[in-house]
């Protein structure tokens, strides 16, 4: 790559002035130590923010480029020793370096990995989560920490417009009735920073297009749009619901489900959808069982999809799975004679099970939850169990073990 362009980019990038976000993102933690800390999730979620905020703390901020620029096309393997003789000429000795959308070039891990053995601290990002992890387990065994993020939880999503959580009673009726409307908007947006602020409907079919297009067919060289937008529609209209490969194929009209899994696991990498297995202690099991799709964002799935009134129980199902993921737990569904939503699992055993609906006034409906759960809970042996609805608190004891219900609002505040 020619020197003088590689140092405009350089030049060009340093002067861009980033707001300092006032968000402090839930749920993570930057190790202090020498290991790469990799900052991974969907496009425009937050990570360039995150790594901003990471490099203004620190001393040493000036070895800092986003691979992201088309400017930066022809760059190769190679340049990296070119790079890093351009941040000293400017800058002078620094151990800190700064990478945005590393992966885009290829062989990096490699870099990165000299980066580490010559004891300099490195920041990357990334948007596709195959092709990060792939490198840095080949590479960077026990080097790295990886840190997910995820567009903005409720909590976030409350200091954005600047609510004092501190100052919020949950039991107080004003602060409820203020908690209660903010959760619904929260419902309805989603988590994207940036359309929170606009609210435009063609930022988050532009994030999509985005996505689609570059992480998804160009990256993995898929030619038919058709199947891949099919595929998005349907499971982002039917989250939550039990779905086979063999299915969706027969649903897009592909002939074989092999590819649809391959679809599913492309959309996976960036980070559109999450599947979840049926726990079983048998892996094989697992794999071959039903998955349950849930998509990355509630505002973008709304725009993605067909919703009607009776998917708000099922987007309701999604929330909490994706505030389960930000805690980092490991969820698996559970299904015996009944089906419970969501079962986690730390270390070697099930430690927790989570039904989820919007209402529990219809009778069918609660001894439906309620059998879900307790067969959980006795699979397991579980004393305690929880159902998160839409609105609804109570607390029940059944056969000894009890059962909280909580309004999924207030189980977000609490996380």
């Amino acid at each position: 790559m020619q020197k003088l362009l590689l140092q405009t980019v350089i030049s060009d990038q340093q002067a861009l002035k980033w707001q300092p976000s006032a968000i402090e993102r839930q749920h993570i933690s930057i190790a202090a130590d020498d290991s790469v800390v990799v900052i991974s999730g969907i496009r425009r979620c937050g990570k360039s923010t995150l790594l901003q905020a990471i490099r203004a703390k620190n001393n040493e901020q000036d070895y800092y480029l986003n691979f992201d620029d088309e400017r930066l096309i022809h760059f190769k393997v190679d340049d990296f020793q070119q790079l890093v003789e351009l941040f000293g000429e400017r800058y002078g000795k620094q151990t800190t370096f700064y990478f945005d959308e590393i992966q885009n070039i290829s062989g990096w891990e490699r870099f990165v990995r000299r980066l580490h053995d010559y004891g300099n601290k490195v920041y990357i990002t990334g948007s596709n989560a195959s092709m990060l992890s792939k490198e840095l387990g080949t590479h960077l065994t026990g080097r790295y920490q990886q840190v997910e993020l995820y567009p903005f939880s409720f909590r976030e999503y409350l200091k954005l417009n600047q609510m004092d959580l501190n100052s919020l009673d949950p039991f107080n009726t004003d602060h409820k009735s203020l908690l209660k409307a903010s959760f619904n908007d929260y419902f309805t947006l989603g988590g994207f920073p940036a359309f929170l602020k606009t609210k435009h409907p063609e930022y988050l079919k532009s994030l999509y297009e985005s996505v689609l297009y570059r992480d998804v067919m160009v990256r993995n060289g898929i030619t038919n749009e058709q199947e891949l937008l099919e595929l998005m529609f349907f499971v982002t209209s039917n989250t939550s619901k039990l779905i086979s490969y063999n299915s969706l194929a027969k649903v897009i009209g592909v002939k074989n489900a092999t590819t649809v899994k391959q679809y599913l696991g492309f959309l996976q990498d960036a980070y559109m959808l999450s599947l979840v297995s049926k726990y079983d202690t048998s892996v094989k099991k697992q794999l071959h069982n039903p998955k349950k799709v849930y998509g990355i964002d509630l505002g973008l799935m709304r725009q993605l999809s067909f919703q009607h009134s009776e998917n708000q129980g099922r987007m309701l199902e999604n929330l909490v799975f994706l505030e389960l993921k930000r805690q980092a737990k490991t969820v698996f569904y559970h299904h015996n004679k009944f089906e419970c939503d969501f079962v986690i699992k730390e270390k070697n055993r099930i430690t927790q099970a989570i039904q989820v609906c919007w209402s529990l006034y219809d009778d069918k409906t609660r001894q439906r939850e309620l059998h879900g759960l307790l067969d959980a809970m006795a699979a397991y042996e579980l004393k305690e169990g929880l159902i998160l609805t839409e609105d609804e608190s109570d607390s029940l004891t059944i056969d000894d073990k009890t059962i909280t219900i909580m309004p999924l609002w207030l189980w977000l505040l609490k996380g």
